[in-house]
């Protein structure tokens, strides 16, 4: 599968709603989406990383909802930076 066509989903209770990572073609050239997904969903927060398809159209995309127990891809690190720029 083209990873290109994956997005990263998680939850954000500081905020509120769902949040959606769409990794750029160039970062996925270097890291791999799991990679992304540590770095840049904020610490401790679990995520699942889904098909584009999956996700509804834009017009309702505020309106839509995960429960927490369905995001069980990974969880976001304690950095945000890649590891050999730390």
């Amino acid at each position: 599968m083209d990873q290109s066509d994956l997005r990263v989903v998680y939850n954000d209770p500081q905020h509120g709603g769902l949040c959606f990572l769409t990794p750029t073609p160039e970062c996925l050239q270097k890291y791999s989406l799991e990679e992304i997904a540590a770095k840049d969903v904020p610490a401790g927060l679990p995520y699942k990383i889904v098909h584009k398809d999956e996700l509804p159209d834009f017009w309702f995309i505020g309106a839509w909802e995960i429960d927490d127990a369905e995001l069980t891809d990974g969880v976001g690190a304690e950095y945000d930076m890649f590891p050999e720029i730390r």
